[in-house]
């Protein structure tokens, strides 16, 4: 008995043998049929005051008395999760008759776990102390019983799991709210490790991500986040002991708390580095992923596509420059000029088939009567066409380099005060509503300009007349910081006046798609999944269940608000959706894909899913993949999901826009959270359980991309070392004739010896040492060769004793060496 234990039932038995002061009256048998009042209450004369005993906060004993009965309620200890089952589990042997139970059980007050009855009736039978002695002798044995039963279960326990964990290493770690990944686990027969959060520090020293200039894992596309603000902690922690109610799953976490986990699942890549995890340990994230998680590296990897792939980026992703880089804003600059050149040619065109068709409506209408054009406040002459078709012009020569020996530095035609003022009547015709006046000849010559275009820049139909370009922080997620622009001096400005953005160069300013695919006259964009499971050989799964996102608002390039064009749910969801949208938009602005296909049969493109938009978005994630594969560190027991935002555009081309890691797993809408549990489980299928059955069902991922494997070459340490041997000059004719080796004449004139005179002209002695010496190094026959010569008649000639004849002078100087 503990030290605590026994003044706590002293003080209890005490109170209970002042309680019990029921005694034998004359009328006892009469009014045995009485019902108890501590229950009945029937009249507070007949009820005593209540006394409380407790030894802690859960741990009591609560004394009610009556003139004819006392009720005794009693709250075993529950220290911990142990405790609380195996009380629960002990009340409910308790609660069933036994023999020995000379008192009334009765359902426990609420707060307690069991509750007796001890009536005038039991006083009759028993004596009081009889009765006192086995309510304390009980709660005595309910003490030990439940701490005996604790030591042998922690024991059983733990020999379990070391058993468990030696042989199965089915431990995981999760960080973050994921209760569908954790739930899985658990069925399967994995224990958490809970992760120990320490606020301010990461798990293990980080590594830093240099894969991308100015870029760093810690600063990639995640939208993860979106699950701490969709779903409140308390609701959260309600969920996962609604699924652990018995505390089971609670006890094996504390079995494993000192254990290593074997699957780790992070929000953060940057929660965990690689490098000091054991080869057997699965991370869902890659190190050095930056490369295509980011804007900006994404912008320049997919600039090498042509090294790894026969495609061009430009078929699948707009066109992107980094505005805090010199060479990409300058680019940037001549690609805005150009493009507003080529819609200046469209407009043309456009015009003139608009007043085509306004005169054929007329003339059906009104006979030769010519409809009233209303009068532009400003026009711009015929002078600023040609300004536009010769620098189309120019630039397809270009690229057919007809322009070799032009000067490298040569500005596009204009110089970049012209291309000022082209800028500012392009702006009064796209903007200011000022009429653009053509000829009739320009009007061919811009249509067949275009039509050459059309072949050369893949671009051109889907970026529309009015020079749209969206600017985003080269590293965030959600919306954030981003801004639709259509002039270019708003766009510089912020290099110009903003010297962070040239410092970081995270600033990237991207073509927008200004003739996007709608959908009842509103701009949509998709959330495609995949998976990588290896980077060498590359191995991708594609997931066949994905989901559009709806903006609230109608489209509209005449107004440039995040509302309109960004359909992000981070935005999105605190807006309210506008009265003129089709009410057959969803409230909740998510679709299916299998909605979405319905709505293209019903549009009357049953085949677009099938032979264009799914067939561009695997080759547009295979091609993100390709360029990333030097960059990204590869790891065997890695493997992570992706998310891959895509636009469409009005013939179902699917255009890339980013590539997110940690794509959000929030139940945010019914749609998502279906899909997005689905895609959890089809993971596990994957990474898991294809591990140790190849044949498994996989769920919705399709392997569509498999590399055939590198060899990775041994390592050998970091000296380079090359090799080689020197090519000789020729003999001269002289050194044929003669039969002398040209190294002979420096031996021969060599001065510094110490057995030479002051002349320079060696004795014969030293002259032999050095002949001997020099042929000893080789081969010499008379013939040119290698370097490194050896005379198979060292001996004999060594032994002469007559001196070489003198060569020439000529002949010694240093040209004529071996070299």
């Amino acid at each position: 008995m503990t030290a605590t234990l026994r003044p706590y039932l002293s003080a209890v038995r005490a109170t209970l043998q002042a309680a019990l002061c029921l005694e034998n009256f004359s009328s006892q048998v009469v009014e045995r049929h009485n019902k108890p009042e501590v229950e009945v209450r029937s009249s507070k004369e007949l009820l005593l005051q209540p006394v409380t005993i407790s030894r802690n906060e859960k741990e009591k004993v609560l004394i009610e008395g009556s003139i004819n009965s006392v009720r005794v309620s009693i709250a075993v200890k529950q220290a911990d999760e142990i405790e609380k089952i195996l009380c629960h589990k002990f009340m409910r042997f308790m609660m069933m008759r036994a023999e020995n139970f000379f008192i009334l059980r009765r359902k426990p007050v609420e707060g307690y776990d069991i509750s007796f009855l001890i009536t005038n009736f039991h006083t009759e039978q028993m004596y009081k102390h009889k009765l006192v002695d086995f309510v304390i002798h009980f709660m005595e044995e309910i003490d030990k019983e439940i701490s005996e039963m604790k030591l042998s279960v922690n024991a059983r326990a733990r020999i379990v799991a070391e058993e468990f964990l030696k042989n199965q290493k089915k431990i995981f770690m999760i960080q973050g709210r994921y209760p569908v990944i954790r739930g899985l686990l658990r069925w399967r027969g994995w224990v958490e490790k809970k992760m120990v959060h320490r606020a301010g520090a990461a798990l293990l020293p980080l590594q830093k991500d240099n894969s991308v200039v100015g870029d760093s894992d810690t600063t990639e596309d995640e939208d993860e986040e979106e699950d701490e603000t969709l779903q409140p902690p308390q609701l959260m922690d309600g969920f996962l002991e609604l699924n652990d109610l018995d505390g089971t799953h609670a006890l094996m976490s504390r079995m494993v708390r000192n254990e290593t986990p074997y699957l780790i699942w992070t929000t953060r890549r940057d929660m965990m580095d690689c490098r000091f995890l054991a080869k057997d340990q699965m991370i869902n994230h890659y190190a050095r992923a930056g490369s295509f998680t980011t804007k900006v590296g994404l912008c320049l990897n997919l600039r090498n596509l042509q090294w790894f792939d026969e495609a061009d980026a430009d078929s699948f992703f707009p066109r992107c420059y980094r505005l805090g880089a010199e060479d990409d804003k300058k680019a940037f600059i001549e690609d805005f000029w150009l493009t507003a050149a080529r819609n200046v040619l469209k407009l043309v065109v456009k015009l003139e088939w608009k007043s085509y068709s306004v005169q054929a409506e007329g003339k059906e209408a009104t006979g030769d009567k010519q409809p009233k054009q209303e009068k532009k406040p400003m026009s711009v002459s015929p002078e600023f066409v040609d300004e536009a078709l010769c620098a189309c012009e120019e630039y397809l020569s270009n690229l057919a380099h007809t322009d070799i020996d032009k000067d490298v530095e040569a500005p596009l035609y204009l110089s970049p005060e012209g291309w000022a003022l082209f800028l500012r009547r392009y702006y009064q015709v796209v903007h200011e509503g000022a009429e653009l006046k053509y000829l009739d000849t320009q009007v061919q010559r811009c249509e067949d300009i275009l039509q050459q275009l059309r072949a050369v820049v893949p671009q051109i139909d889907m970026e529309g007349d009015r020079n749209i370009w969206i600017v985003k922080p080269g590293a965030k997620s959600r919306g954030r910081g981003i801004m639709c622009m259509d002039h270019l001096e708003e766009m510089l400005k912020l290099v110009d006046y903003n010297p962070m953005v040239v410092k970081d160069g995270k600033w990237v300013v991207q073509k927008y798609i200004e003739r996007p695919l709608l959908i009842f006259g509103t701009k949509f964009d998709l959330r495609q999944w995949f998976l990588v499971t290896d980077w060498n050989p590359l191995t991708v799964w594609f997931y066949r269940d994905s989901y559009i996102r709806f903006s609230t608002q109608l489209f509209s390039l005449k107004n440039l608000d995040n509302s309109v064009h960004l359909c992000n749910n981070s935005i999105q969801k605190h807006l309210e959706n506008s009265s003129h949208r089709d009410p057959m938009l969803p409230l909740d602005n998510m679709w299916s894909s299998q909605k979405f296909q319905a709505h293209l049969r019903a549009m009357g493109a049953p085949d677009a899913w099938s032979t264009v938009i799914v067939p561009g978005m695997k080759a547009a994630v295979i091609h993100a993949l390709q360029t990333s594969q030097d960059t990204v560190q590869d790891r065997k027991a890695s493997f992570e999901l992706y998310g891959a935002d895509f636009v469409f555009g009005e013939d179902f081309q699917p255009w890339l826009i980013e590539i997110n890691a940690s794509p959000t797993m929030a139940p945010s809408t019914p749609v998502t959270a279906q899909l997005c549990a689905g895609v959890q489980a089809d993971t596990l299928r994957v990474v898991i359980d294809r591990r140790l059955d190849r044949t498994c069902d996989t769920g919705a991922f399709e392997l569509i991309y498999k590399q055939p494997a590198v060899e990775v070459p041994q390592y050998v340490g970091i000296r380079l070392l090359v090799e080689g041997s020197t090519i000789k000059k020729p003999l001269t004719m002289y050194h044929r004739r003669m039969g002398v080796h040209p190294a002979f004449p420096r031996l021969l004139t060599q001065q510094g010896s110490g057995e030479g005179k002051d002349s320079g002209t060696p004795t014969h002695r030293s002259a032999s040492r050095k002949v001997g010496r020099a042929r000893s190094r080789g081969t010499w026959k008379g013939q040119p060769s290698l370097p490194l010569l050896r005379c198979p008649e060292r001996g004999r000639m060594a032994s002469r004793k007559e001196p070489q004849p003198c060569l020439p002078p000529a002949l010694s100087r240093p040209d004529h060496l071996c070299i």
